[in-house]
């Protein structure tokens, strides 16, 4: 059964818009002790100005507090609900430890209500189970992956992310991302067995701006439309970017424009980039 519905074509915005069923979600409200009040910026700096524009209103969330270190070594847990989480797209665990603490993790595919997780070097090779990547073996699929250790997960966080250990080499092992690089990452970095929930977030058709304003994302008006004072695309009888490439309303190049910075340490760590296949 398909995870994404349509509706009927009752309204302009209707006809087109899309949404998930959500039918393996299990639990309605967050727990109470693990989640916060959450503040938005709108865009805004210290000082009040708006330095990321096009953010702003959006429906009021609470964060749930996410453990990305996963250092509950040897203490077995328990899956107790598969929850939403409106601050990210992949779905979260809530699980119950046999000490009696709860905490909230990012659920990967496969992972059941009822299903035992651990952590530690000698966990099981298992969807939802945490350990350094020197004990897991090649060609096993992993997310929520360190870059430095004990730092907790920065890779393959978003839903449906998958990363591929691909080699191991000394104390540096091999990951394949999602975007096709290919980077080293030290041994004793931990890694979460799984490829994350939630794959059918991709394929979700917006359908209409009102869901656009749920989301925090107020509406951007395109250069060309606007005065020559306002944006350098802007004036003339006809829409068009005058002197080749699109640039921003402050004159530096974008679309497509690269904006890594050159000499970066990471750099050495990379073993093939994600574009053309060359080391960056």
């Amino acid at each position: 059964m398909a995870a994404i519905r349509k509706t009927k074509p009752t309204s302009p915005g209707r006809r087109f818009a899309t949404y998930q069923k959500r039918e393996e979600l299990t639990g309605d409200a967050p727990t109470k002790g693990l989640t916060k009040g959450k503040k938005r910026s709108s865009g805004r700096n210290a000082h009040g100005r708006v330095t990321a524009r096009h953010r702003g209103g959006g429906a009021k969330r609470r964060y749930r507090e996410i453990d990305f270190k996963r250092l509950k070594d040897g203490i077995p847990g328990r899956v107790a609900t598969i929850e939403y989480d409106p601050n990210r797209s992949a779905y979260i665990a809530l699980i119950n430890y046999a000490d009696g603490e709860k905490r909230y993790i990012l659920a990967p595919q496969r992972l059941a209500v009822g299903s035992e997780v651990n952590s530690g070097e000698k966990a099981d090779i298992q969807p939802g189970n945490a350990l350094p990547l020197r004990g897991i073996p090649t060609g096993t699929v992993v997310h929520n992956v360190e870059l430095i250790p004990g730092q907790g997960g920065r890779l393959g966080r978003a839903a449906g992310g998958a990363i591929q250990v691909v080699a191991k080499e000394g104390e540096m092992v091999s990951l394949r991302l999602p975007s096709s690089e290919v980077r080293m990452v030290r041994a004793e970095c931990r890694a979460t067995i799984g490829a994350l929930s939630n794959s059918e977030h991709q394929n979700v058709t917006i359908g209409k701006a009102g869901r656009s304003r749920h989301r925090n994302k107020r509406p951007q008006t395109r250069g060309v439309a606007m005065n020559p004072v306002d944006h350098p695309h802007g004036g003339g009888e006809a829409h068009h970017t005058p002197g080749g490439h699109p640039v921003t309303p402050w004159g530096k190049p974008t679309l497509g424009y690269r904006t890594r910075k050159k000499g970066k340490k990471s750099d050495a760590l990379i073993v093939r980039g994600r574009r053309r296949g060359k080391r960056k």
